[in-house]
């Protein structure tokens, strides 16, 4: 997939996720195949006012590159200036956010509220791609509600506007991540542009995504909340898509060694203070099917130091390879 001059491979993507899709783990995530990162998603009104917290959600290493940074907002004027900052701090591609349903978004008009008003979106799409000099693309929900399913009216302006891009989650924003994804409405928007279209919303299996990957037509996938604990999921997809036989996932215990080496990661970049409160929802997803989860869960939020933390990790594993060894 190529999005303006920029190449992609392969057509992997990463989700914006708030609080989750860092530079620090966009860093440990590309590895495993992904083509294309996406920060957090960002407001334009805090890059309007030089928010700090907002500078750090945008940064990154270099090493997770192509990297696009998202950017939310409902006002042209002030998302064409918070593309300018994004794109002077490094980012390849500026991504237009009209698909977050969160109440935080949403109350301000922003997310996926925008498609409410089909005349904004486009507003805001034509400022942002007459703001850089770089490849401008959007995500959207299918419409606000089931009774405004206004996607492919979207699509098309976005197409007119210049964006070169789309992302399509499956749902409407009203239904949040209730109920599931209808692929067959990505399909349809598939065939009523011409501009690459990306597919998100239910992925987690290889094999599936293939599948509605070959059914729908698109040119890539999103993936988001299915690789959280398990980044072996974006290497599993990349195996089928380049032919060869799909790995097989990791043992628990395996799973539990790389949440360490995510740990140590976290805790070198942001510090104790900020890495522990992050690593326990990293680390409980890492602990998806090992016997006793729920109960290593509950200790796991109680502890405030990393090295206890850590040593619980490991306490872990070792208790899952005792039996083997034995």
């Amino acid at each position: 997939m190529r999005i303006g001059a920029i190449e992609i491979w392969p057509p992997i993507v990463l989700a914006p996720m708030s609080g989750v899709t860092n530079r620090t783990m966009r860093a440990l995530y590309k590895p495993f195949g992904l083509g294309l990162t996406v920060t957090e998603f960002v407001s334009s009104n805090a890059l309007k006012y030089g928010s700090k917290r907002t500078m750090e959600m945008i940064d990154q290493h270099g090493l997770e590159r192509p990297v696009s940074t998202q950017l939310w907002g409902d006002d042209p004027q002030t998302m064409a200036f918070a593309a300018k900052v994004v794109r002077e701090c490094g980012a390849d591609i500026v991504d237009i956010n009209f698909g977050c349903p969160a109440p935080k978004v949403t109350k301000t008009n922003g997310g996926s509220a925008c498609l409410r008003d089909p005349d904004r979106c486009e507003a805001i799409m034509r400022a942002v791609v007459e703001a850089v000099d770089c490849p401008v693309t959007m995500k959207m929900r299918l419409g606000w509600s089931e009774e405004q399913l206004v996607y492919i009216d979207v699509a098309r302006r976005a197409q007119e506007a210049g964006v070169k891009a789309l992302t399509l989650h499956a749902r409407t924003a009203k239904q949040f991540y209730k109920g599931n994804a209808d692929w067959e409405h990505i399909a349809r928007l598939k065939r009523a542009v011409d501009i690459p279209v990306i597919g998100n919303g239910d992925l987690d299996d290889a094999q599936l995504a293939m599948d509605r990957m070959r059914a729908s037509g698109v040119d890539a996938i999103m993936l988001g909340r299915a690789t959280l604990g398990n980044p072996w999921l974006i290497s599993q997809i990349r195996d089928l898509m380049e032919g060869r036989a799909m790995q097989p996932a990791p043992s628990a215990a395996d799973r539990l060694r790389y949440a360490i080496a995510h740990y140590h990661a976290m805790l070198d970049e942001w510090g104790e203070v900020r890495a522990v409160p992050q690593m326990r929802k990293h680390v409980a997803l890492y602990l998806k099917n090992v016997p006793g989860a729920a109960q290593l869960r509950e200790r796991l939020m109680r502890l405030d130091r990393a090295a206890d933390a850590i040593a619980l990790i490991e306490e872990t594993i070792v208790g899952l390879e005792r039996p083997l060894a034995a």
